[in-house]
């Protein structure tokens, strides 16, 4: 869901550097032919898996008259992969596996294959032209694929050879490293792109700039260190702060002694662990902090807090209001002096929905990073946690009763049969005992429930359907073949989700041709019925009642058109549907009132809940707007508010954190949607006015774009788009992180904070530079001047008090509970031999090195000659950020 993956050209070479190339060339002049074929032994694929070398090279992103004109557009890019071979092979029954995440549109040469097997699993094989590899020998196979090839992380890894019915031999030299001093995943087999015209292009207009340290630092120059703008800040910024000036200040060195006064000790047991973590622990001998009910009524999650320097009061009217309040406290203490000035806070949610969104089922990650991501959602003051875990490439959450959810469907490895797993899938690898691979036991998701309700957030169980469902489909097919052979055909029916008679052809966004539920058989609600009532008694058993389940429906690709069993139903039901083109909303709403009648509100993804007739929903539901605003995004947006549905913003531009954080290509994450998006472009996000957004924003080619915000009808005068109604409003954000190209917790880490500290700034607070919305509609582009200069100077202001903030004080936080954040890169230019550097986050230290020499703290305007390397520090000093050549 939410990937929209692209094609490219690639070119694959072969090498054996054994030998000298003399060596080679004589050894070449024999006739491999008259070989007799040799079978690839167990022992030569075990010493070709330990030694074969690739390399993974993205020759060129233009396209040319070479390019398929009936795929993408007349699209594509070209790349080569070498391989080098250790052994002589002169057999041709072997292949090599390898995830290639863009179709291939065509193949130099006639000695090798590739083919897709199913998604983005495709084999190189010997194709007719093949003679033989001789030790020392060089083979290229180029080819070509859909679209361009942008990143590095577009190379998947874990490739494996097989032969004959060995075992899967896995190639270690397409393993990822881990760098030792960023933490951060390498390529080694990933060539450096080297050439931003011909690589990291697009098309001929884009005019997105390669992020180099020159243009980092031009970005960095408008925000100045001021360790002061800090001081007193606390993220995300409150509704009123007033400082009392000539007050001393509160000192929490000897910790804190909390009267609780009524207040249940558990509810707030989490925000003073954090305290904690900084050496602000509970003791007799600390200062005084009251914990006491709110005079005025607010909305969830308000509070006052007041700090003097004898005593500290938090007032509130519930759990979640209590631990924000601590939870400022936490956020403006200073962990050198333990300190805090005397002031008073009134502190209110701009929405009550203030969510992040994991995806654990295209990679699998572990309960402790869910555990730490809650923890510093509360931290930050969000309270929804949208749980992917189920998609194509795997289940993740323990069924009673559907024991093939996990024990097929968690795990991928070489099973062509997919008895026992699914198939590899986003450079996977062939084996199932891999961190990749895996799945909550009923016991850990009681356990996740538990420890949110405890920080105040609620967890949204999400399973994705009826697209994106591969993983549950070949589960339910597997116990399907397991009944059958036991002549339990009843049983093995019960839960079928898939017509065998169905041959519709379709390829979904991910290329799969098998992913979608059959939504004409009655089995597929039997299905989904146990599967709610399942997930619904773990919820009921950790004492959290399942209220809001989201199930998906979004990226449906077109199945069903050939089912027989869809051909029947169409004939002959009793739910209205005529045609096979109201399959899609059928399920949808009759899920939807599934849930209704168990008491669970139903969310979706905005362009399957679009296909709805909202007569047919229940009038409860929620709507993920992941429509981007660059492409009129706006208009579902409030065409969905305006249902009086529950609109949830979760544009990919802004809020989708598997996106890179600056266009570089060594930058990990897919690309679709923006090809930079980091901190303070999340800050900027005028969430109260999403069309507003064009005055400031540029698409992914890095050009304006216009957001028409007026009504539009059609020739019959029908209404196709207009303003948000003055009734309807937006009920929070959502962040986002897929995990297609995330394989572990730490990138996981690293690709959402400290973003997720700028989407817990814009779904709590509404800053005052936001254009106000325009009710009667209006056109937005960069010169139409809503966003006045005063508004752009108080965004610059903010952003500046913010970036210190992180810099001097919030990061340390995040080192201190062991998150691994994303240390940034470092702007810095030579001028008359002088180095100067900056960072987006002014506070932490840069280094730099010359001529590869010992790494040196950085001083501006320091004397260099020769090549200058910079990289920054992370706040405790340990970690290290992606180094940079100075240009």
């Amino acid at each position: 869901m939410k990937k929209r993956l692209i094609v490219a050209a690639v070119s694959l070479v072969l090498v054996t550097s054994a030998c000298s190339q003399k060596d080679v060339e004589s050894t070449a002049a024999k006739d491999v032919q008259e070989i007799s074929p040799t079978v690839l032994t167990q022992e030569k694929l075990n010493r070709i898996g330990q030694q074969l070398a690739v390399n993974y090279r993205v020759v060129t992103n233009v396209a040319d008259e070479n390019c398929d004109e009936d795929s993408a557009d007349g699209r594509c890019f070209v790349a080569e992969i070498e391989l080098t071979f250790p052994v002589d092979i002169t057999s041709k029954d072997w292949a090599i596996y390898y995830s290639q995440m863009r179709p291939v549109q065509s193949i130099e040469g006639d000695e090798f294959t590739i083919s897709r097997v199913k998604g983005d699993l495709h084999k190189i094989e010997p194709a007719i032209g093949f003679k033989g590899l001789l030790k020392g020998e060089t083979k290229t196979i180029r080819f070509r694929g859909d679209n361009w090839q942008l990143a590095e992380t577009d190379a998947m890894p874990n490739y494996y050879i097989v032969a004959n019915d060995s075992e899967p031999v896995l190639i270690d030299s397409t393993q990822v490293k881990i760098d030792s001093d960023t933490g951060i995943e390498l390529r080694p087999y990933a060539a450096d792109f080297t050439d931003a015209k011909k690589q990291y292009k697009r098309t001929e207009t884009d005019k997105v700039e390669w992020a180099t340290s020159s243009v980092l630092y031009r970005n960095n120059l408008s925000t100045q260190i001021s360790p002061k703008l800090a001081e007193n800040r606390i993220i995300p910024t409150p509704t009123l702060v007033e400082v009392k000036s000539n007050a001393k200040q509160a000192s929490l060195k000897n910790g804190v002694k909390l009267a609780y006064n009524k207040v249940n000790p558990e509810s707030v047991a989490a925000a003073l662990k954090r305290l904690a973590r900084l050496g602000v622990v509970e003791s007799d001998d600390g200062i005084s902090v009251s914990l006491l009910p709110l005079s005025l009524e607010g909305v969830a999650g308000s509070y006052h807090l007041d700090i003097s320097s004898q005593k500290i009061t938090v007032s509130a009217n519930d759990a979640a209001g209590f631990s924000y309040g601590l939870a400022s406290l936490t956020s403006l203490v200073d962990v050198e002096t333990l300190a805090v000035n005397s002031m008073s806070v009134q502190d209110s949610p701009r929405y009550n929905f203030r969510g992040m969104h994991i995806d654990v089922a295209r990679n699998f990650h572990s309960k402790q990073l869910i555990l730490d991501l809650l923890d510093q959602m509360a931290a930050y003051k969000l309270n929804k946690l949208h749980l992917h875990m189920a998609d194509d490439e795997g289940w993740r959450l323990e069924i009673e009763g559907l024991e093939e959810l996990t024990d097929v469907g968690s795990k991928r490895c070489h099973d062509l049969s997919e008895d026992s797993c699914l198939l590899p899938q986003l450079g996977s690898g062939p084996f199932s005992d891999v961190k990749v691979n895996g799945y909550y036991s009923k016991a850990d998701y009681i356990e996740i429930l538990q420890y949110a309700d405890k920080r105040q957030i609620q967890v949204i169980p999400s399973m994705d359907m009826p697209g994106h469902s591969r993983a549950a489909i070949k589960s339910m097919e597997a116990r399907y073949r397991k009944l059958l052979k036991q002549g339990l055909t009843a049983e093995a029916e019960q839960y079928l989700l898939s017509d065998s008679n169905d041959k519709t052809i379709y390829s979904s966004v991910q290329y799969y041709d098998d992913n979608t539920l059959n939504v004409c058989m009655e089995s597929t609600f039997t299905f989904i019925d146990k599967v709610i009532d399942e997930i619904a008694a773990l919820h009921k058993a950790a004492g959290v009642p399942l209220s809001l389940y989201h199930i998906g429906a979004d990226e449906t690709a077109g199945a069903w058109l050939e089912s027989p069993m869809c051909k029947a139903f169409i004939a002959n039901n009793d739910r209205g549907v005529k045609d096979s083109s109201e399959l899609g909303a059928y399920f949808i709403e009759r899920t939807s009132q599934m849930l209704a009648d168990k008491g669970i509100e139903a969310a979706g993804w905005s362009d399957g809940m679009s296909h709805t007739r909202p007569e047919n929903m229940p009038k409860k539901v929620q709507s993920n707007i992941w429509d981007i605003v660059a492409h009129a995004g706006h208009k579902r947006a409030h065409q969905q508010a305006n249902l009086g549905w529950q609109a949830v913003l979760s544009q990919p531009e802004v809020l989708y954190f598997d996106f890179p954080y600056e266009a570089d290509p060594k930058e990990h994450g897919y690309y679709w949607g923006i090809r930079h998006n980091n901190s303070k472009h999340v800050h900027s996000f005028m969430t109260g006015n999403l069309p507003a957004n064009a005055e400031q924003w540029v698409d992914i080619e890095g050009l304006p774009f216009e957001a028409d915000d007026t009504v539009k009808r059609d020739d019959q005068g029908n209404l196709l788009s207009g303003p948000l109604a003055k009734s309807a409003k937006f009920s929070g954000i959502q962040g986002q992180l897929w995990s297609e190209t995330v394989r572990s917790d730490e990138t996981a880490e690293y690709l959402m904070f400290p973003r997720v500290l700028m989407l817990a700034e814009r779904a709590w607070h509404k800053p005052s530079w936001e254009v106000p919305y325009q009710y009667q509609g209006a056109i937005y582009n960069q010169q139409s001047g809503m966003f006045t200069e005063k508004m752009r100077e108080q965004q610059l202001l903010e952003w500046q008090a913010i970036a210190n903030t992180l810099g001097h004080k919030e990061l340390i936080k995040l080192d201190k509970a062991g998150i691994s954040y994303r240390v940034p890169t470092v702007g810095a230019v030579i001028e008359e031999g002088k180095l100067y550097a900056n960072l987006i986050y002014p506070g932490l230290l840069i280094e730099y090195r010359v001529n590869g020499g010992d790494w040196q703290i950085y001083k501006a305007g320091t004397l260099v000659t020769g090549n200058v390397d910079v990289r920054a520090i992370a706040a405790d000093g340990l970690r290290k950020g992606r180094t940079l050549r100075v240009q």
